[in-house]
């Protein structure tokens, strides 16, 4: 089955409440966060606490993520030694800017070696390096990118308008990087949780770059980006109308074939299975 993302749901670890809510929720991962939710007074129990849940277990399928406090801050190098001890499906990183980062957080994990590196592009260094970071995947544990839009509009100054306009090529790059060599990428939050149209207007954004999903910040969210991510019921039949039809005996040979009027290349047929084995995989999910 192929890997899940279409929502990740950013809760506080200093938040048992929500942690405990979390269990029940229907996004395809949870983001115990260490970092920008939890003020620097709460940090240890954040650590502690969302360790402990993480060690629990009982969030079923969903991916575990536990986002620790960056590499420059004094709390990383407890939150890495946490991270591994309770052995979450990965950690994700604030403000991985160069590859050198990237290697360095691969051997700090080497005693973990199931634990998967996200990393957030969220600095101006990371858009210039970007294929060099995204190039390290397929020798190292990183595994997904997820776009820091807030902080990467800070860096560059750039203002919030809808439609995203200043942050569209970065966003662009971080998606053909991450295509390039496998690597999986979420798009950034969106902060007006009452504003459920700019919402789902960013998720069908989103989807249009290429992305696998989006990180969220409230349970109101997970529904729509959801529904937005996933293939629609006409999507999936004509997927399986393509698989069929390259199935033919006849059909074996050719590179581009005629279906219900359409020319299609084996290109389309590739995404077809992609398509196939999502909606199947959606359909085990959570059950």
């Amino acid at each position: 089955m192929p890997r899940l993302l279409r929502s990740a749901f950013y809760l506080p670890g200093s938040n048992l409440k929500a942690i405990a809510k979390a269990r029940t929720l229907p996004a395809d991962a949870i983001i115990l966060d260490l970092e920008d939710a939890v003020a620097p007074s709460a940090k240890e129990i954040a650590r502690t606490q969302a360790c402990s849940a993480i060690k629990d277990r009982g969030f079923g399928s969903r991916e575990m993520i536990l986002r620790i406090n960056g590499m420059d801050t004094e709390w990383h190098a407890a939150d890495l030694a946490a991270a591994m001890a309770a052995a979450p499906d990965g950690i994700l990183v604030p403000k991985v800017s160069t590859a050198e980062d990237v290697v360095a957080l691969d051997r700090a994990l080497a005693a973990a070696p199931t634990i998967k590196l996200w990393a957030m592009i969220e600095t101006c260094a990371s858009l210039a390096n970007l294929f060099e970071i995204a190039a390290l995947a397929p020798t190292t544990r990183l595994s997904t990118f997820v776009i820091g839009t807030n902080d990467l509009a800070k860096e560059m100054r750039a203002r919030a308008v809808p439609g995203r306009a200043p942050l569209q090529f970065a966003l662009s790059l971080a998606v053909a990087a991450g295509r390039a060599n496998q690597v999986a990428l979420l798009d950034g939050v969106y902060n007006d949780i009452d504003d459920l149209e700019g919402f789902e207007s960013e998720c069908h954004q989103g989807l249009n770059f290429g992305f696998d999903g989006k990180t969220l910040i409230h349970p109101k969210q997970i529904d729509t980006c959801n529904r937005i991510y996933a293939p629609s019921t006409a999507e999936v039949e004509w997927s399986r109308a393509v698989i069929a039809a390259f199935e033919l005996p006849e059909n074996a040979s050719f590179g581009a074939i005629r279906l219900q009027g359409r020319m299609v290349e084996r290109l389309h047929l590739d995404q077809a299975r992609r398509l196939v084995a999502m909606a199947e995989a959606m359909a085990t999910t959570f059950a």
